[in-house]
């Protein structure tokens, strides 16, 4: 299931409100001059330097912790729906490998491009872009963040693409990146509201996205794995926008919005009367509470990335570009 992350999320709250209350003393002067916020400055998220540091100590940590199965020594460098999905993978790991990874392969990035914007206030955060040696020749593309002065950076947001299909990005002439309001109406859909279309569409169609493997394409197998010999599957799928979940924007060249944003889903798959389901997999069964008997509900994280073209360039649908998903929980009956 979902990791809980509640403390650290009261923590970076009591950081947050100290600096706040520090910013705010420091800005009361004897004079009545204020000092200008930290917090409502427009800078970029980070240095190129700072960036290849955080990709860096993400991927020690997720080497480490793909490694062992164990999901504690990169806690600190995932969060939402990655962190979610990764904690389910390494906890199933663990489960089914006690003593560690057996096909242990170290992960390594190279030829890594990244794209960084200036915004103000929290949370900062840009992309990073490179080829890995796993996944074929696709490129990862991940997002980082942080909610506060101190915090480590997080990957909250993962998907493959291939090469020529990673959208480019809007950069002024520094090469810094362009942040979008996600409550901006400019876009064919608001990003921020991109969660909860994408659920509406996977459960009811319409003409809100673009034709393709994770719009009606997606739609389709759904329709084909719905009923299948001995056995039905149902699917709910809920919109995730708040903290970690939060939808991200960047302005893209065409004056669109590329826009990173979460799902969650279920898929019930259920035997017919007499009949039992396939047995599942060793990695299914490890985050399974109960026994299969009937049925299997599987609890899912997916995030994805779009590109929501603009309203002053005509317009049209938005493109869902990528998709990764996992399994986080399931529970048999």
């Amino acid at each position: 299931m979902s990791r809980d992350r509640g403390p650290r999320r009261l923590r970076r709250l009591d950081r947050r409100v100290l600096i706040a209350a520090s910013v705010t003393a420091l800005s009361l002067t004897a004079s009545g001059c204020v000092v200008v916020h930290g917090e409502r400055e427009v800078l970029p998220s980070a240095t190129r330097a700072e960036a290849a540091k955080a990709l860096q100590a993400f991927t020690t940590a997720y080497n480490k912790a793909d490694k062992a199965y164990d999901s504690s020594l990169d806690a600190d460098h995932t969060t939402g729906a990655l962190g979610d999905i990764d904690a389910a993978r390494l906890k199933a790991g663990h489960a089914n490998n006690p003593d560690g990874n057996p096909g242990y392969t170290p992960m390594k990035f190279s030829d890594v491009k990244y794209t960084i914007p200036k915004k103000a206030g929290w949370p900062r955060w840009f992309v990073a872009d490179a080829a890995g040696n796993k996944g074929g020749s696709a490129r990862w593309v991940m997002v980082f963040q942080r909610d506060g002065l101190g915090e480590p950076w997080q990957v909250s947001y993962l998907t493959l693409m291939a090469a020529g299909q990673v959208p480019k990005f809007k950069t002024d002439k520094d090469g810094w990146a362009e942040a979008v309001d996600v409550n901006s109406a400019g876009f064919a859909v608001e990003p921020a509201d991109l969660s909860k279309d994408y659920a509406t569409y996977l459960k009811s169609g319409g003409d809100t996205f673009a034709d393709g493997p994770h719009t009606n394409g997606w739609r389709a197998k759904r329709v084909k794995s719905a009923k299948q010999p001995g056995r039905v599957t149902q699917y709910i799928d809920e919109p995730l926008t708040s903290g970690d979940y939060a939808p991200l924007a960047l302005r893209a060249a065409d004056g669109g919005a590329v826009v990173f944003f979460t799902t969650r889903y279920y898929a019930k798959e259920t035997a017919y009367t007499g009949t039992s389901l396939p047995k599942p997999t060793d990695a299914v069964r490890a985050l399974t509470k109960g026994e299969v008997k009937q049925s299997l509900t599987m609890e899912l994280m997916s995030n994805q990335v779009a590109l929501d073209p603009a309203k002053a360039s005509g317009g049209g649908k938005v493109s869902v570009l990528s998709r990764l998903e996992g399994l986080t929980s399931a529970q048999g009956s």
